[in-house]
Formats: C-alpha cells, structure tokens, sequence
C-alpha cells in the first residue's frame, strides 16, 4: 500500500500524495503532525500517572461535526501543523519518552500508517523499546491493519455509529458501522479480548480496547452499538464508555449536539452494557465533559 496512488484508508481515494496534498483527507507524504505531547487524559491503564507520549496528526479520515480536535481535525491547509519527516518525529518522542511513561500513542494515524510505520521502525532501532498505542477513529482498512501487527501492542478503537445514516449525516461516512465493524474484526484477530497488564503498573501492555462516545439524544444508538459488539464479536471485550461529550462550538444543524450529556442518558447506556453482559472496561464520571478540552494553539494542548 503506496502513497503514489493511496488506498491506505478505507476512502481508497487512489490520488498521488507525493504530487502534493490530495484526496479525502488533504495529506501529502509527510508527517502532518499537530502535537508530540505528554498526555494525561486518556484511561489510566494507558496514559498512567506521568502521561503517554501522543503523536495528534493532523487532518483526518472522518470529519466529524463535533470533534473536539477540530483544530486540526479539518482538512484543509490552514489547519494547525507542521510538516516533519518520520526521523524528525521519531527523535521528538524519544527525547520527550523520559518525561511520560514508557509509550508512544498515535492519535488519528489512520491516514498516515506508511509514515507511522517508520516512525516505530526507527524507535525500535533506538534503545527505547516503549508500548505502542494505535487511537483510531475506528474508520480503518483491514488490508492496513494487517501492516501493524508485531508492531502496534495496543488498539484503542472507537466505534461510532451503529446507524449508517448518521454516520453519513455527523461525521460524512455513509459507510461507517460496517467498516468499523470489519477493522475492529481484524484488531481483535490479533490481540483477542484478553488485556494483558504489567504487574507493576497495572498498565496495559497489550490488547484491544474500543471506545464509545455516548452522544446527547443518541441514547438508543449507542444501546445498539454494545449490542452489536456483543453480538459479532465478545461481551468480554474491554469497553471504554465515555460521557467527556461537549460542542466545542455551536453546531448548525444538529440542535441535539449543542448541550452536553444528560446524566440519565448515560446511566441508560451503563445499564444496557452490563445487561448485554459486559463485564471489563471503564465508565466515566459525569464531570467528564469539563474536562479533556484541547487548544492545539498552546504547546502542550492539554493543560
């Protein structure tokens, strides 16, 4: 999979990016990236106490309305970024690893796995040996994932949407749920649903984790979402079920989006996933959603 004519991502766009920036996510071959940070946020089985070392790249596959990295989720030149080769981004993370813990997450790759690729290739040829985490909005091709194994240790997935039209309408994916569904599928293929932890930490060293963002007035679709995963792949998958839902900014179109979650929303999709039968993963606290806002124009976007 070449990016002279790209098919790296499910979109299949077929554009030569070594021409200049092209196809659906407006990407050329080098490494847009928007941050290399310490980052705090994400569940404590993977960022710990002292943080993961993320690669935010810029641009992106999806182009969700409500996405809170919208400041450099949008796919368009003036978007927050700077242009560096694999080597330049590879020496960035091992010169801030002793300040984090000891792996290296990248966030929205999916466009860029060739590059990415090489900037584990060129980590692992270091002395640095950290845990890699690949956070993917879900919306990844098969043939792709298969790049990874032996190199990715933990997937961090999400998964969306259950409703194609929905899909289409918040996010311009008319073909969401069942990509999402045969990525995942590929991803448990080569980690299974056992979550393997270092007995120091307590931090995962290995496995699958999927997220679910419950979204307002979508209660009923995030209930179908558990009950697909339970259905076509395991209850004893580690689930994250998030409730840090906001609108970054007044949405147009879509009134639902424009308030956070309501308690009550959230403690229904709770019910339905230990009803279903899942029994490992994390549920937020409500107070969620004040916190986990970035601004990508600060040099660490998440103080």
């Amino acid at each position: 999979m070449g990016l002279q004519s790209c098919n790296i991502c499910p979109h299949g766009c077929g554009v030569d990016r070594s021409i200049s920036p092209a196809g659906f996510c407006r990407s050329g071959v080098s490494c847009s990236i928007a941050s290399i940070c310490c980052h705090k946020g994400e569940e404590s089985a993977i960022s710990g106490k002292r943080g993961i070392c993320n690669v935010f790249f810029a641009h992106c596959n999806m182009q969700c309305i409500y996405c809170q990295n919208y400041e450099i989720s949008r796919n368009k030149r003036s978007v927050l970024s700077q242009q560096m080769t694999p080597d330049d981004a590879a020496g960035e993370i091992i010169r801030m690893l002793p300040d984090c813990e000891n792996r290296v997450g990248f966030v929205s790759a999916s466009h860029f796995v060739p590059q990415m690729i090489e900037i584990i290739d060129i980590i692992r040829s270091s002395e640095a040996n950290p845990v890699f985490v690949y956070n993917s909005n879900g919306y990844d091709h098969p043939e792709t994932l298969k790049l990874l194994e032996g190199r990715i240790d933990v997937y961090l997935p999400d998964f969306k949407y259950s409703d194609a039209s929905l899909g289409q309408q918040i996010s311009g994916i008319a073909d969401y749920p069942g990509i999402a569904m045969k990525a995942i599928k590929e991803m448990y293929r080569q980690k299974g649903s056992t979550v393997l932890l270092d007995d120091d930490t307590a931090m995962t060293e290995s496995g699958l984790i999927i997220r679910h963002l419950v979204l307002p007035g979508l209660v009923e679709q995030s209930k179908d979402v558990l009950r697909m995963i339970a259905d076509e792949l395991s209850v004893s998958i580690h689930i994250s079920l998030m409730s840090q839902y906001y609108p970054p900014f007044e949405i147009a179109g879509f009134p639902e989006l424009n308030r956070t979650l309501y308690a009550w929303e959230y403690e229904q999709v709770v019910d339905e996933f230990y009803r279903l039968g899942f029994y490992r993963g994390w549920i937020q606290d409500m107070g969620s959603a004040q916190h986990f806002r970035p601004k990508f124009t600060e040099k660490q976007p998440f103080e």
